[in-house]
């Protein structure tokens, strides 16, 4: 069986002194990674190498192979945009995050990027648990297709348009089922054994738009296990303010049995989401 087959194990992380000092405030980004893998009984933590800017980026990557590249953007964000896109023309296979500190001002300026080149934009709030959600969720990613379909691991869909949000409950998220997996291991005859079910933990995908969570579920619906969505999101390259609802009517169609938590700031939507039997979490 081969479960997890393809793992980040280098990641080139591009940030100013000021930004991996930020980064670094506990410590040692490695050391902190590495202590969070064996707290969670994962193997192989991967390994950092740090450069200040994009040219250096673009060198490092010349010489060697990267699974991931992070960069956090200085003042300029739009610069990080263009590098991104850069960097992707020349590396394609790599994946490629950009991780911001959060700010309403951030925020106004990333609705104005241009996405293509990166993979994921996240917000640095603070918290080494939120680089090993981005490890698992890109190796999930780049797993699905095989574990999935051909193992029958399951999945759990997250729909959610807020870097913000997806942010703080990746994390939280993966914490949960980590430890699961490693209640559910200790059960094992042995050590591979133990790491096959470690690996064979449900995968999380993230969905930013109705689109993308409907092809997502066209692909692996048999085998998810619930969907997390948020109920305002981009629909048909529109924002709309009951996209969520709309996926949650689509899928208990399409699947009477799948469970669905629709999380919104608004109340009212309860009684909306009570209609086909989901639940509903007030954000």
């Amino acid at each position: 069986l081969h479960l997890m087959h393809r793992r980040i194990l280098n990641v080139l992380l591009v940030a100013t002194p000021y930004d991996s000092f930020m980064l670094e405030d506990d410590g040692r980004l490695e050391e902190q990674i590495y202590f969070e893998y064996t707290s969670l009984n994962l193997s192989s933590p991967p390994r950092f190498t740090q450069v200040m800017n994009i040219a250096e980026a673009l060198d490092a990557l010349n010489r060697k192979h990267y699974d991931l590249v992070i960069a956090m953007p200085g003042v300029d964000i739009s610069v990080t945009f263009d590098r991104a896109r850069e960097t992707k023309r020349h590396h394609p296979d790599i994946a490629y995050v950009v991780l911001t500190p959060f700010s309403r001002e951030v925020s106004r300026r990333l609705s104005k990027e241009d996405f293509t080149g990166v993979d994921f934009v996240f917000s640095w709030l603070g918290n080494v648990d939120l680089l090993v959600a981005i490890i698992q969720l890109l190796e999930d990613f780049m797993n699905v297709e095989n574990d999935v379909n051909n193992v029958g691991v399951q999945l759990i869909m997250l729909v959610e348009d807020s870097v913000r949000f997806y942010s703080s409950i990746l994390p939280t998220l993966y914490k949960f089922l980590l430890q699961q997996s490693r209640d559910f291991s200790t059960e094992a005859l042995n050590e591979h054994e133990q790491m096959m079910r470690m690996r064979g933990r449900p995968k999380v995908l993230l969905a930013r738009n109705y689109e993308e969570a409907m092809d997502i579920y066209n692909r692996y619906g048999k085998h998810m296990m619930g969907v997390i969505s948020d109920v305002s999101f981009m629909r048909e390259g529109k924002k709309d303010s009951q996209a969520g609802l709309r996926l949650a009517r689509q899928l208990h169609q399409l699947d009477k049995n799948l469970p669905i938590i629709v999380e919104s700031s608004e109340v009212k939507n309860a009684s909306l989401v009570a209609e086909f039997g989901g639940t509903f979490l007030e954000k």
